[in-house]
């Protein structure tokens, strides 16, 4: 049963791992076998410039002060040493699409990449934490890593390591209140 991973051990997954556990997400449905995922992965040293472009963004955005606040200090940092702690960052993409309809099916096709990825790191005892945050709609965020706005979409940043700490399993709604059966 895979679970979110929300601090993770000082040690790399090895490539060839990483590069099975992608192989696998690969299954997921696609329409027409677009396959439209794309994956920057963040690691090693690479994560320094990762992390530099996010903390750029949230400066941007007003999620931190662009000051010399010692708060916002402090906040800048801890974020930085915080994000700089996690082994990868595996920024999933895809390319836009105009029409809407086949919009949605390269999205739905994505977010089933990323799931099926998520399970096949629980099966190698690999954690991953799946991450939606505001500086993925930045569009100079977008071009500090070297993407155009105008041309892709992020859809997640995965944080991927070997988990410090596995979580408990959260409860969830029993399906019958979620199903509605008609004969």
């Amino acid at each position: 049963m895979r679970r979110s991973t929300h601090t993770f051990k000082n040690k790399p997954v090895d490539i060839k791992i990483l590069t099975e556990i992608f192989t696998y997400g690969s299954y997921a449905p696609t329409h027409y076998m677009k396959e439209p995922w794309n994956i920057k992965l963040y690691q090693g040293k690479g994560r320094k410039e990762f992390v530099d472009a996010i903390i750029a963004s949230y400066v941007r955005i007003g999620m931190i002060k662009n000051d010399d606040d010692p708060k916002s200090l402090k906040l800048i940092d801890s974020m930085s040493n915080f994000l700089l702690s996690v082994p990868h960052h595996a920024l999933i993409y895809m390319e836009k699409e105009a029409d809407t309809i086949r919009y949605e099916e390269d999205y739905a096709a994505v977010c089933a990449f990323i799931q099926n990825t998520q399970l096949a790191g629980w099966e190698y005892g690999v954690g991953m934490l799946w991450t939606i945050t505001p500086y993925m709609n930045d569009p100079l965020f977008l071009k500090d890593i070297g993407l155009d706005s105008e041309v892709f979409k992020i859809a997640a940043v995965l944080q991927i390591g070997y988990p410090d700490k596995v979580s408990l399993v959260n409860r969830r709604t029993p399906i019958e209140k979620k199903m509605e059966l008609i004969e």
